[in-house]
């Protein structure tokens, strides 16, 4: 896999990797905060702290990628994550498409953060295989009204996790995992036998997700900048 041809874009004034500060340090500490408690309130079935929880998860993550620099396009994913996360936590129809949407625009983001870098064939060879048997054998258990909005958002979705590879192992747990949260919903819709505390699975595998996704994307730009400099 090479990196060298296609570098992820970078803030042009940053010479070096920025040097974690107490408030980096403070809002990683609150992000895990907020992560137990949303997790802990799907455990025990406080619905309030869920509520109250969720939301903070993700401009706390963008709040801390931005102090060590992230770029815009990374910002841009995590916040169109936070869009998603608020308009799920409505049970209604409309906000399930918003919600997508919302998630639909920030994988974009991603996608245009990972730039032409090159990933593995064969990988993508699995994705795709993966994408269409889900997909097939979700198919007649959705909804009609959703069927090809979600298959269309799988593509993409499918298309992000195979290309978080190009910066490296975490961002591409971190894709593999959003594909697992997203799958984990996507069989509850189709009303698929789910797991014990089937939220708590597919949170905690979301917020994995968002974190890898991040930590992968910095850590493969100040990579390149040490070797640049």
């Amino acid at each position: 896999m090479s990196t060298a041809s296609a570098p992820v874009p970078v803030p042009a004034s940053a010479a070096a990797r920025p040097v974690p500060t107490a408030v980096s340090r403070a809002l990683l500490v609150a992000f895990a905060l907020a992560a137990a408690v949303d997790l802990g309130a799907l455990l025990t079935g406080a619905e309030l702290g869920h509520q109250i929880a969720k939301p903070l998860l993700m401009p706390l993550l963008a709040a801390y990628a931005v102090t060590l620099g992230a770029p815009k396009p990374l910002t841009a994913a995590l916040l169109f994550g936070w869009g998603g996360d608020v308009l799920l936590l409505s049970d209604a129809d409309w906000a399930f498409l918003a919600g997508m949407g919302s998630f639909a625009v920030g994988h974009v983001c991603y996608l245009v953060l990972f730039g032409r870098r090159r990933t593995s064939p064969a990988l993508g060879a699995l994705y795709a295989t993966a994408l269409a048997g889900t997909v097939v054998l979700l198919w007649p258990d959705l909804p009609a009204d959703l069927r090809i909005p979600v298959a269309g958002y799988s593509l993409l979705l499918a298309s992000m996790a195979y290309r978080a590879s190009a910066l490296g192992p975490l961002a591409g747990l971190g894709g593999a995992l959003f594909l697992l949260s997203d799958t984990l919903i996507a069989t509850g819709v189709a009303g698929w036998p789910q797991l014990p505390v089937a939220g708590f699975w597919v949170m905690l595998t979301y917020i994995a997700a968002q974190y890898l996704l991040a930590a992968g994307a910095l850590r493969a730009i100040y990579g390149e900048r040490r070797t640049t400099v």
